[in-house]
């Protein structure tokens, strides 16, 4: 099944256009936004936390699938970027901002607290990895993207991406699935 109509949220036009301008291109792709909508929408009264803002795409298509009583926390050390997020979304009261490096956000935040993690950065992904998986609540979910070969990987990190996905695989309390598909997802949900 091909679905050429994907419906863009709210602002989505004008963060891209801001982005392009700006030369960022570490951008996740539309599929990928679609499915965290989804994602998030499954889960109502939740606690999201998104590491890595970034100029707030992947954002803004987070805050399209929550509900009303759910809350996103989303950071990131790069207030250039997160300055484009901020001037569309600053006003939605349940996303709250951390211009900081992840690390931080990650080890202040209580354990078993969080519903969906994704994560779109280093911290929380190959680096503070135990920590950002011990936040997440029995069938919470923590996604994150970029696990094909991108353009723009620095040598070696392949293997960092092999190793990441071996040790998602291995751990006892994750189910994982791997997707082929965008820029290449990996799904895990805590039992």
């Amino acid at each position: 099944m091909k679905d050429t109509t994907i419906k863009y949220p709210k602002y989505f036009q004008e963060i891209m256009q801001e982005t392009k301008d700006i030369g960022f291109d570490q951008l996740s792709d539309d599929k990928l936004g679609s499915l965290l909508r989804s994602l998030v929408a499954s889960k109502p009264n939740s606690k999201i936390l998104e590491l890595g803002t970034g100029t707030g795409l992947s954002t803004l298509w987070i805050l399209d699938g929550m509900d009303e009583d759910s809350t996103l926390q989303t950071v990131d050390n790069d207030e250039r970027l997160v300055k484009i997020a901020k001037r569309y979304l600053l006003d939605d009261k349940r996303v709250e901002f951390f211009i900081e490096n992840g690390e931080d956000l990650i080890l202040r935040t209580k354990a078993n607290s969080i519903d969906l993690i994704f994560a779109d950065t280093w911290p929380g992904k190959y680096n503070h990895l135990e920590e950002t998986l011990a936040l997440l609540k029995s069938g919470g979910i923590y996604l994150i993207d970029d696990m094909l070969p991108q353009e723009n990987w620095p040598d070696g990190h392949d293997i960092k991406v092999e190793n990441l996905i071996k040790y998602l695989e291995n751990k006892d309390d994750l189910i994982c699935t791997k997707l082929d598909w965008s820029t290449g997802v990996m799904l895990c949900v805590k039992r």
